[in-house]
């Protein structure tokens, strides 16, 4: 079938496809049942001498026309023009010998039109070929009129108010013309029912391919987001070990207490790394209802999704001897929702891995202010910035991942260096109306 363009067909141009083995097997079945109807009635009809045209041949030869004229019913959808020009001469030279019975010929042309008009695969074939037929049709009923014509005296006894001839004619002409319209209009009709069932067929495709390529693309969106999850938790956490275990090495020999504390912190942030990448597994395993928590190793519950709560304890992470790390809070706390919690969260998370990891700064003050527009969060660093000589540069995945998490709620993200010296990450979420405070 054509296309209009590279989605839509061209539906003016559809074909039908070819009858199914079934269909096939129920045109036998219909063609068996109108030769025996026709068979039957011929017999009926002679039985009870009300012959069609007032003689008839005998009736084995009347009885081989009607099978004759029902005969290539059986293939109609298969070769419904040939079924149409055999059906219609048939039928034509049924009448002409006057066999007894005209009903069943005509419920057999009638089948074999609708067939055309609902089956054949070139419209403007079937258009013009039953309009052929039924012009031939009229022509053979123009003959059979001029005979009615030539012997008016059929007609013994009239009593209506009209000719009893141009009574006939009317008559002949009506119901003919019912009758092949009537035919022509219910094969269209079948013709475009079945394109309407073959576009609906078509749209819950597309549908069902829409659907599909929604949820791909949800997958692809919730897999960004784990991977952006396991940045993060990998990222700060391994760059604060990293800190605290060079600290530790650097004055191991000298200062027992300090090393000690700083293993300390390592092993508490490797505890909360696994704690918050199992949290984060978990929720990819659990039903919804177990998504909540996951078990940690200490048998603790686990909170899979950090918040603003936690924020005190992940900047206290990042402080060693080399880097003091400051928090602090302005403004009257209030509610916000859990997925602006976990991005004010990562968005930290992130600032403090860029100051600990490429930064080598010396101090780090994270500032989180609750504003009247909205919630604000504000790293600054005194480090050289993260292009700076002597530090392993980023891959820019953080900065574009903290860009990513902000739009997503609208937000707005400030990452520059600052005027004097450092980095500053500046954050804002803007408010929703309405929301309960704490």
């Amino acid at each position: 079938m054509a296309q209009v363009n590279d989605d839509e067909p061209d539906w003016s141009r559809w074909r039908r496809p070819r009858p199914t083995a079934r269909q096939r097997r129920n045109d036998v079945w219909v063609a068996l049942g109108v030769m025996a109807g026709a068979l039957f009635t011929i017999v009926v009809v002679n039985s009870m001498g009300a012959l069609a045209f007032g003689t008839a041949p005998s009736l084995g030869e009347q009885l081989l026309w009607g099978a004759a004229v029902t005969a290539p019913l059986v293939v109609r959808r298969r070769f419904p023009l040939v079924v149409l020009f055999a059906v219609g001469a048939l039928f034509i030279l049924a009448q002409a010998h006057q066999i007894g019975d005209n009903f069943v010929p005509s419920l057999a042309l009638f089948l074999a039109i609708y067939s055309v008009g609902a089956w054949e695969r070139s419209r403007v074939v079937a258009r013009w070929a039953r309009v052929g037929v039924i012009v031939a049709m009229f022509c053979w009923l123009g003959v059979a009129l001029a005979a009615l014509l030539l012997d008016p005296g059929q007609f013994p006894a009239v009593g209506g108010p009209l000719d009893p001839v141009l009574s006939a004619v009317l008559y002949n002409l009506g119901f003919n013309l019912m009758f092949f319209l009537s035919a022509y209009f219910f094969g269209e009709m079948a013709w475009l029912a079945a394109r309407r069932e073959a576009e609906l067929e078509y749209r819950a495709d597309q549908l069902r391919r829409s659907q599909e390529e929604n949820t791909r693309g949800a997958l692809v969106s919730e897999r960004v987001r784990i991977a952006r999850d396991l940045h993060d938790v990998v990222a700060h956490h391994v760059s604060v070990m990293g800190i605290q275990a060079g600290a530790a090495r650097r004055v191991l020999d000298t200062d027992i207490d300090l090393a000690r504390t700083a293993l300390d912190t390592v092993e508490t942030t490797a505890r909360t790394a696994i704690g918050e990448l199992r949290g984060l597994l978990g929720v990819l395993r659990a039903e919804p209802v177990d998504r909540d928590r996951a078990a940690g190793s200490d048998g603790a519950e686990h909170v899979a999704s950090p918040g603003l709560d936690q924020l005190p304890e992940l900047v206290e992470r990042a402080a060693s001897p080399e880097l003091a790390a400051t928090f602090a809070v302005f403004g009257e706390p209030y509610r916000v929702s859990e997925g602006v919690a976990l991005s004010v969260y990562r968005v930290v998370q992130e600032a403090l891995t860029n100051a600990v990891k490429h930064a080598a700064a010396r101090t780090v003050e994270v500032r989180l202010r609750y504003l009247g527009t909205g919630i604000e969060v504000d790293v600054t660093d005194d480090g050289r910035g993260p292009s700076g000589p002597g530090r392993e540069p980023g891959s820019g995945l953080g900065l574009l991942g903290m860009r990513e998490r902000v739009a997503v709620h609208g937000g707005e993200l400030e990452t520059g260096p600052r005027r004097d010296a450092g980095y500053r990450v500046r954050a804002r979420f803007p408010h929703p109306a309405g929301s309960a405070e704490r």
